[in-house]
């Protein structure tokens, strides 16, 4: 075994772990660089008044559980006026709570016994398109010369009366809906209730800011931009050039969406959305707000994201689905990843996110590639908790997936997602990850609900994950989960060190070292089901760290590592 070289993948360190980090330590203003953030999805987190749908004042009887993992923030999903084609994505309007969640009064509550705990919280913000119930829409659908005739993106149609060209919906079908009135077609990225804003259009970006306005002036911490590299569209309408055979479809796109059997050159990822976010970010800053963009559909997730977040008057940070697709988990992939991002993201930040609301479960993305060992299953879930934590960056946890729910098998006559409803039986939807939580084990609903009919069924099997069942477990995911969170928080390293990958002779073992001026972090995850005896020699003189997160299991020069295990060396 030869001495394990660090790699500064972007920053040129010229000695072995070597100290440089004036760039990345950072003040208690730029939290975000390396927060922690929980997702809420309100529809499924907990009922307050039994009707089966989860609310706001739910979030607020259970916002002490969220504390007590030791989150830095909440995102909290939409909860926002909507005829509910989208379960809120669809938005009618952008200042008002819809009743199914609550009052404007319930998020105020939540607001302050967020900050009570030392919660930061983020919204979700939904900019590139309404729903077709919005007074905007309304109006600007009626003719061609109203004062919001422009506020959509409308287009003629071609001679023979179809669509101006072959761009599809990521729900399937047309991107293109006609409306009568005004003798055109207008361009809807999602639903046809979901007409796309007019970014174009310096009226609309200054009615969207006034709408980030409101909410600031509430008081939130930040907002999280829904589908941000859909915002402009190529005005010439060109055609997008159908996918060949061979070529693979983006992180996280599943074979049979027909979405993806184009490349989707001409209608998201244009630059010029890059320009419109100056004017977000400089608002944002004046509020001490942050953002946190999604990255979604690109056909290079890591690269688009750079984009998205290079510089002070571009965004905050962003998550992407390059954590979303279910290739082998290996050593080898996660290093070209980590040396991606850290060549990538040299100056903004990345939000290391691996369940969403509209991604299959973390826990069954890569269970075909591991034993069937319930076991070897739960030490694979507690490394990767360790890993996605000890990265450089934020990381955002989906409500569930402390407590490693699987993905839920829903029959069609149950589905409720029209993204799966639509596109039965090649795209099962996301309804599956969107159960609503198991709180208690031997209750009504798991807990959830005092309704019999909550508005997605709950597993059985999410019963024995109950919130309930692993608080008594000291060993159970979730324990795991809030010390992992605890003890990062008392890392410096981790919460403002920069990284270098170590190349190791042994090919099951990722390592990296993280490194600030007051420690230097060795961090070593076996990613294999087999044990791991690891020559201590080559590796940095170091002393086991991380009591109560994970065993040290040194004996002399050796280094033990269990299947799927951890090992945390603080430097000498």
């Amino acid at each position: 075994m030869r001495f394990p070289s660090p790699e500064s993948v972007s920053r040129g360190v010229a000695a072995p772990f070597a100290v440089h980090t004036d760039l990345f330590m950072h003040s208690p203003s730029d939290w975000w660089r390396s927060a922690v953030i929980y997702q809420i999805y309100p529809r499924s987190f907990a009922d307050s008044n039994g009707d089966g749908i989860g609310d706001l004042p739910g979030i607020l009887q259970k916002l002490d559980y969220v504390a007590d993992l030791g989150v830095d923030a909440v995102w909290i999903s939409p909860f926002f006026k909507s005829p509910m084609d989208d379960f809120g994505y669809d938005i009618s309007d952008y200042r008002a709570v819809d009743p199914i969640f609550g009052t404007l009064e319930d998020f105020k509550d939540i607001l302050a016994a967020a900050h009570d705990r030392s919660l930061k919280v983020l919204i979700d913000q939904v900019w590139n398109h309404t729903s077709d119930q919005h007074p905007w829409f309304l109006e600007s659908r009626e003719s061609r010369e109203n004062p919001r005739a422009d506020w959509y993106l409308w287009a003629d149609p071609k001679p023979d009366g179809t669509p101006p060209n072959n761009w599809l919906s990521t729900f399937g079908g047309s991107a293109w809906a006609w409306e009568p009135r005004r003798q055109q077609y207008y361009l809807h990225n999602f639903l046809t209730s979901q007409p796309d804003l007019n970014w174009y259009n310096p009226a609309v970006v200054e009615a969207i800011l006034d709408t980030a306005r409101f909410w600031l002036e509430l008081g939130v911490d930040g907002f999280r931009l829904d589908v941000v590299n859909f915002f402009t569209c190529d005005r010439t309408l060109a055609d997008n050039p159908m996918r060949p055979p061979d070529m693979p479809r983006p992180a996280g796109a599943t074979a049979t969406d027909p979405f993806f059997s184009q490349i989707n050159q001409h209608n998201l990822d244009q630059p010029e959305t890059l320009a419109l976010l100056k004017p977000i970010r400089q608002l944002m800053d004046r509020y001490g707000a942050t953002t946190l963009a999604e990255i979604s559909s690109t056909e290079d997730a890591l690269l688009t994201s750079s984009e998205y977040v290079k510089g002070t008057d571009r965004l905050h940070t962003a998550y992407n689905s390059s954590l979303m697709t279910d290739e082998p988990f290996t050593v080898q992939r996660m290093q070209a990843l980590i040396r991606q991002v850290e060549t990538l993201f040299d100056e903004g930040v990345i939000c290391w996110t691996a369940g969403t609301h509209d991604f299959p479960r973390l826990k069954n993305r890569w269970s075909k590639y591991q034993p069937s060992s319930e076991f070897l299953q739960a030490a694979f879930d507690h490394m990767f908790a360790a890993l996605i934590m000890s990265l450089r960056g934020s990381c955002c946890i989906y409500q569930g997936d402390e407590l490693g729910l699987t993905q839920a098998d829903i029959p069609h006559e149950k589905m409720k997602d029209p993204f799966g409803i639509q596109g039965y039986p090649q795209v099962l939807g996301r309804d599956g990850s969107r159960t609503p939580m198991p709180w208690a084990k031997e209750a009504l609903e798991a807990g959830f609900t005092t309704s019999n009919d909550p508005w997605l069924p709950i597993p059985d099997q999410h019963r024995d994950s109950a919130v309930d069942v692993q608080e008594a477990n000291p060993d159970s995911l979730l324990h795991k989960y809030q010390r992992l969170i605890h003890w990062r928080k008392q890392q410096p390293a981790l919460t403002g060190g920069d990284l270098q990958l170590l190349t190791l002779t042994e090919e099951r073992l990722l390592g990296f070292v993280r490194t600030c001026d007051q420690q230097q972090l060795l961090c070593l995850f076996n990613l294999s089901p087999e044990t791991v005896y690891q020559d201590r020699s080559p590796l940095p003189p170091c002393e086991p760290t991380g009591e109560g997160v994970f065993s040290d299991r040194s004996y002399g020069d050796t280094l033990e590592i269990p299947p799927f295990g951890v090992f945390f060396g603080n430097i000498l």
